[in-house]
């Protein structure tokens, strides 16, 4: 069985910095990304990267995050610098995993609350 677990949010300062990890377990994986959701609003994609660690973020995150990966562990991290107020939101890690029937299995973590104070 694959799980995903999220772990790193907290409470931060503007200006602060953070780093998440998702640990994923049964498998390694493929593909993966960290989204996020802020208090009435829909959830959005913030970064993603590849198995070959090929990555893509969001307009609101580039320069700021950096997504990483280290297959060893097979985890996923989100470190995120220059936080700001807007940046206050549930993050999800969301890891696809190879299957056998050639289509990867999606699985969503949790969830961890990263809230930036002003």
């Amino acid at each position: 069985q694959v799980q995903v677990v999220e772990s790193g949010g907290g409470l931060v300062q503007a200006g602060g910095s953070l780093r998440l990890s998702c640990a994923a377990s049964g498998s390694f994986f493929n593909s993966a990304g960290w989204h996020r959701q802020a208090p009435g609003k829909q959830r959005e994609l913030v970064a993603t990267i590849t198995y070959g660690s090929r990555t893509n973020y969001a307009d609101s995150a580039k320069g700021r995050f950096t997504i990483s990966r280290d297959n060893a562990k097979n985890t996923v991290y989100l470190q995120m610098n220059s936080l700001k107020p807007e940046d206050t939101a549930v993050y999800y890690c969301n890891v696809k995993f190879p299957t056998t029937t050639g289509r990867d299995l999606e699985v969503w973590g949790q969830g961890t609350l990263v809230t930036v104070s002003s």
